[in-house]
């Protein structure tokens, strides 16, 4: 038989009393491939998985679809002939919008589901009233049914209807390379009057760009640079520094350090005691290229730097303080902004991982398999946890601190991964 069992896919503590048995393509007609194709068949566990919500069942019996006879399945299908293939086809494919796959689904959860909406726990809504009027009986059938069915596959255009997003780090890095020679190939400057970009916050940075392209701040060869890239390409440069290790820039610094801390009072509510700002929107100076201080000021004072808050200091500075400030700033020590890299959808779908099986495939009977699953459903599922409409305490925990670009990411992620079938075999007692 064509299937495939490993310590992966073996008894865990929650899945103690029976072995999971995966395979990837489909099994040999006999007889006997058939009863495991069917049948599923599981010792009663007494354990509900994180996030269920409690059902009137008596223990136990939300496993019963698990002993379900090649007759009851067939029973099924007539059932699903009958209230669900309207939606999600008699095949268990659906080709309808934010409508769920449910071919292959853990048996065990997709009866759990039903009997939740027939129960009233997602509301008044077209799945309620289909199921309002089946017994349990039924719906046990129907459930084991669709779950004895070859699972849907990622699509032939999957990677063309939900295109993996590049890491925006990485694509900082890459739009961030003709950047290099002028600010250093790791942000941190080595040509006086050339700033740092290395731990500068990305607020900042893509607001300085914005300038540079609007003419707000006056120099062609910026306007150009910048006038090619999307808002995108300048949030992902803006990332890529700010992730990179702070240093003084390697440049020289003409001026009195000790008379421009004196000096540089007036500056520390905006840009910090030592020139580390508390504001995204304030650029951090420590450790930044003393030309190019000199010559900000200078800007801001003749006016080819348009901005209200730092005309006024900068017109009360002559060149000598300008340069004394300059320098002091330049000797401290800069920081790195608090900036963490972004988690990838891929690292976000591990922790989903730990439910809903490797590659979104669920040894667990209760938990759903998630692996090649419409992305416009699970999106859709995603969201609701979030805002509280699907009630699942462990599903809300992980889904709140999720944005909407990731969860299209995780959603898009599953919907590549390959699907396998899962039979649930009695171990017998050592």
């Amino acid at each position: 038989m064509p299937f495939a069992a490993g310590a992966a896919l073996g008894e865990t503590p929650r899945h103690r009393g029976f072995r999971v048995l995966m395979r990837d393509h489909p099994m040999s007609p006999t007889p006997q491939s058939v009863v495991f194709a069917l049948a599923a068949i599981v010792v009663a566990m007494h354990l509900a998985p994180a996030g269920a919500q409690p059902l009137s069942v008596t223990p136990g019996e939300d496993l019963r679809v698990l002993y379900a006879t090649p007759l009851d399945i067939a029973e099924g299908e007539r059932v699903a002939e009958a209230s669900c293939k309207g939606c999600h086809g008699l095949a268990g494919i659906s080709t309808a919008k934010e409508v769920p796959h449910i071919a292959g689904q853990r048996a065990a959860y997709l009866y759990a589901e039903v009997r939740t909406y027939k129960q009233g726990g997602r509301g008044d809504n077209p799945m309620a009233g289909a199921v309002k009027l089946l017994s349990d009986d039924s719906l046990m059938k129907a459930a084991a049914y669709y779950a004895s069915l070859e699972p849907a596959q990622p699509a032939a255009g999957a990677a063309k209807n939900a295109p993996m997003k590049p890491d925006p780090v990485q694509a900082g890095r890459a739009a961030a390379a003709a950047c290099a020679g002028c600010h250093g190939e790791d942000g941190v400057s080595k040509t006086p009057g050339t700033p740092s970009l290395a731990g500068l916050d990305p607020k900042y940075v893509v607001a300085a760009m914005l300038a540079y392209r609007s003419g707000q701040r006056k120099n062609d060869l910026m306007k150009a640079l910048v006038g090619t890239l999307s808002d995108t390409d300048m949030s992902n440069i803006a990332l890529h520094y700010a992730l990179q290790k702070p240093a003084r820039a390697q440049t020289p610094a003409p001026g009195d350090a000790a008379a421009g801390k004196a000096a540089a009072a007036a500056c520390s509510g905006c840009h910090g005691e030592h020139g580390v700002s508390g504001s995204p929107s304030n650029p951090n100076l420590a450790g930044q290229d003393a030309q190019y201080i000199a010559v900000a000021v200078r800007a801001y004072k003749d006016g080819a730097r348009s901005n209200d808050l730092m005309k006024g200091p900068a017109a009360s500075l002559d060149e000598r303080a300008a340069r004394d400030i300059a320098a002091y700033y330049a000797s401290q020590q800069p920081q790195a902004p608090n900036v963490r890299k972004p988690v990838t959808p891929a690292e976000l779908a591990q922790q989903c991982d730990r439910c809903h099986g490797v590659g979104g495939n669920s040894t667990d009977p209760r938990a759903p398999s998630l692996a090649a699953q419409r992305a416009d459903y699970l999106e859709k599922a995603l969201q609701a946890y979030r805002k509280g409409t699907r009630k699942s305490t462990a599903m809300a925990a992980m889904s709140e601190m999720l944005g909407d670009s990731d969860i299209e990411g995780i959603a898009a992620h599953y919907s590549r991964q390959k699907a396998r079938f899962a039979v649930y075999v009695l171990v017998p007692a050592r």
